[in-house]
């Protein structure tokens, strides 16, 4: 039996499905911002109270000044401290993350916020609907039987399909509005014990109190506003902190404007420009655009030394690992240090500069962390914190390989072959 569409049913159709799909093939193959410096002479000495000025109004972040800051290192480490916090919420517990997915940690977490919830605590979540998929509001009944609420970002809508390639990345929790902790882990058991025989993830979280937990609080409430309705205000959200602790943090949040630039991308690329000594990355995709990879190349040609570290044969993305070894030629032959972690894929985004500044957050030195998905660091300055990282990286070092010109001049025809196929979808990587 034909069905008969009225042709202006039919024309609405044709141009929705054409702007969709241009949107999605922008998203893969359009141009992404440059950063070029107006004035690199210019940029203040990144230890100076001018440097603050310059990246507060470049990031729209406010710097903080106090505040008391703890490093937790892998799974077992932060999730107790998480589970610990939100089981002694008096008031909120606010928790944004990209991948909650069912198993022993998650388990755990829907009981803690359970219990709380029934406690009076105001209890509110935010997943994003597509990379925390395989969890569903069945499996998160106890906490919405419990009076708390669940939000899933950026569902499958018809109204949001231009948008739909735009994830919320972030990975927060909130207790009370006076602790944080910012990381990138989401809440899974490759984190805890490791899966299917393959071991526990690499990653990096911080525990946080003080002035810098407000800016945190307000960046779950940017997309729990989007994903509920509901603004989020008062003293169980934004209770008066005072901590005497003397602490510089700036809490960037970056979501892509009309013309894919974004916050993070700003912060990075200010911060690797005004490095004087050395550079240390830690990513589990490193795929930059061209300015970021010129502005590591002109750091080395300076005498910075850096260093950049990537998962190797265990990373959980194989075809973005080629893509990335694909790049590593122009800084081999400048002279920069690239390993890769042999132990299990590393996971922890951290940027050191100069023993100095800190950055850990959720995002990868790639076009989707820079100019697709909704993301969040805490940009420390901070030696006692840098030293802290930087010892961490040195002990992850000791358990890499370091990749030489020599061998990456002669990797194999296969490797080669996989990534081209890589290099035409390296954006959405």
């Amino acid at each position: 039996m034909a069905v008969s569409v009225p042709t202006g049913f039919a024309i609405l159709g044709v141009v929705a499905l054409l702007l969709v799909a241009s949107s999605l093939l922008g998203g893969l193959v359009g141009p992404t911002p440059k950063y070029k410096l107006a004035d690199r002479d210019g940029i203040p000495p990144n230890d100076s109270d001018r440097f603050l000025q310059v990246l507060e109004a470049l990031t729209d972040a406010q710097v903080n000044r106090t505040g008391s800051l703890e490093v937790l290192t892998n799974g077992p480490s932060f999730y107790p401290a998480m589970l610990e916090a939100i089981r002694g919420a008096k008031q909120s517990v606010n928790i944004e993350a990209y991948i909650f997915q069912k198993g022993k940690i998650a388990d755990q977490y829907v009981s803690a916020l359970a219990e709380r919830a029934r406690a009076g605590v105001k209890v509110n979540l935010v997943i994003d609907a597509i990379g925390s998929a395989g969890t569903t509001n069945r499996y998160l009944a106890p906490i919405l039987e419990a009076g708390g609420k669940v939000g899933w970002y950026n569902g499958l809508s018809w109204h949001r399909l231009m948008h739909l390639d735009n994830r919320t990345h972030r990975e927060l929790t909130i207790v009370d509005g006076r602790i944080g902790f910012i990381g990138g882990a989401g809440i899974a058991d490759q984190w805890y014990t490791g899966t299917k025989g393959h071991p526990r993830w690499r990653d990096s979280y911080v525990r946080i109190e003080g002035e810098a937990v407000c800016n945190l609080q307000a960046t779950f409430a940017e997309n729990w506003l989007a994903t509920s309705g509901e603004l989020l205000a008062g003293d169980a959200y934004f209770p008066s902190v005072h901590n005497e602790h003397p602490l510089v943090a700036m809490v960037v949040n970056s979501t892509p404007t009309v013309g894919g630039g974004t916050r993070a991308r700003i912060l990075f690329q200010l911060l690797v420009a005004s490095a004087r000594h050395r550079i240390s990355i830690t990513t589990p995709y490193f795929l930059p655009d061209k300015s970021l990879m010129e502005e590591l190349c002109r750091a080395v040609k300076r005498g910075l030394q850096v260093r950049i570290l990537v998962p190797g044969l265990k990373s959980d993305h194989m075809v973005t690992r080629s893509t990335s070894r694909a790049g590593y030629g122009e800084l081999l032959k400048a002279g920069a240090e690239v390993y890769e972690y042999q132990p299990s894929m590393i996971h922890a985004k951290v940027l050191c500069i100069d023993d100095l500044w800190v950055v850990v957050g959720s995002t990868n030195f790639d076009n989707r962390s820079f100019g697709i998905n909704d993301e969040v660091n805490l940009a420390i300055r901070d030696a006692n914190v840098a030293m802290r990282f930087e010892n961490d990286m040195a002990f992850d070092l000791e358990q890499s390989r370091r990749v030489t010109l020599d061998e990456w001049n002669h990797r194999p025809v296969t490797e080669r072959a996989t990534e081209l196929m890589g290099l035409v979808i390296q954006r959405q990587q």
